[in-house]
């Protein structure tokens, strides 16, 4: 039975659809990622998921419960990050969590939790004193600190430089392999690479599609491309003669390639026949990026 499942969600705030007939599933233990563009509709979607807000139309389950109807027993049950924590500046970190532990029934040790997420000596400190990369661990502390079977977690790493984000991410792969649930909501390409066991790939509202990582990659048609300076001439028409290659550009000195995956051994082999050398080679596999900017192009044509 799926942890989380949405059902044709819809959500307008005026005249402006928000979220539009999105629907996906969340499997017990998996990261499930909802990516897409500032706008996209993905904040909202987490936040109806969340019992914060309640759809238009459509329905919600989380662990079988109504986030509207239940949302009282939600809330022992799933830890929520938000992208703004909007908590005082003169708040110290141990007087904050033991607050929000106050909410629960079955809360988790404080201290213990502090420890875990490396903020022990950082108990007596402010809000305002900690480091945005200090701030986000509070804020994953915070999500945890109800001992939840699911945690939702909204651009958590935005703002962040890439060490702490890299901090961060290894924190939430300590989340899931606890046991938790994460729905993480990210417009990081690679956060999503590295983390997400699935996605739904959200634009304008809409999903355009669900998969892995790897299997929305796989929807470009795997390919690649390379970048080199030939060490003697070579005719673009000669290249372009082979089945691999898509197009040839040229910059300066340096040729650049696009083909399908089997572009590079095509191109090296040729140019290994020619005794030419290619000089400064950089090879780009196709990525999820190129993969979103693919799916988003359809679904704007659909």
């Amino acid at each position: 039975m799926p942890v989380i499942e949405v059902t044709s969600l819809h959500k307008e705030y005026g005249r402006v659809t928000a979220v539009d007939d999105v629907s996906f599933s969340v499997e017990p233990g998996e990261i499930f990622g909802i990516l897409g563009p500032n706008g996209a509709g993905k904040t909202t979607t987490v936040e109806c998921i969340s019992g914060l807000r309640a759809p238009d139309r459509g329905s919600v389950r989380v662990l079988g419960l109504d986030p509207v109807a239940d949302r009282d027993e939600l809330h022992q049950t799933v830890g929520v990050q938000l992208q703004e924590a909007g908590l005082p500046d003169k708040l110290k970190v141990r007087e904050v969590m033991e607050l929000f532990a106050s909410f629960y029934r079955d809360p988790a040790d404080v201290d213990g939790l502090l420890h875990r997420l490396g903020l022990t000596d950082k108990a007596e400190a402010r809000y305002k004193k900690l480091s945005g990369g200090q701030k986000q661990r509070l804020a994953i502390a915070l999500a945890l600190v109800g001992n939840p079977r699911v945690v939702v977690l909204d651009e958590l790493t935005t703002g962040l430089d890439p060490h702490a984000r890299r901090e961060t991410w290894d924190l939430v792969e300590q989340v899931r392999d606890a046991g938790v649930t994460v729905l993480l909501v990210t417009h990081f390409m690679e956060e999503a690479e590295r983390l997400c066991d699935r996605l739904a790939l959200i634009d304008h509202g809409r999903v355009v599609a669900v998969d892995t990582p790897a299997g929305l990659t796989e929807r470009t048609g795997g390919g690649q491309r390379m970048r080199f300076r030939p060490s003697a001439p070579i005719e673009d028409a000669e290249l372009l003669a082979l089945p691999e290659v898509d197009s040839v550009a040229r910059h300066g000195t340096q040729i650049e390639l696009a083909g399908n995956a089997r572009l590079v051994q095509a191109v090296t082999t040729l140019l290994a026949r020619r005794q030419i050398i290619a000089d400064g080679l950089r090879i780009e596999q196709a990525s999820l990026d190129d993969a979103f900017v693919t799916l988003t192009d359809q679904g704007k044509e659909q």
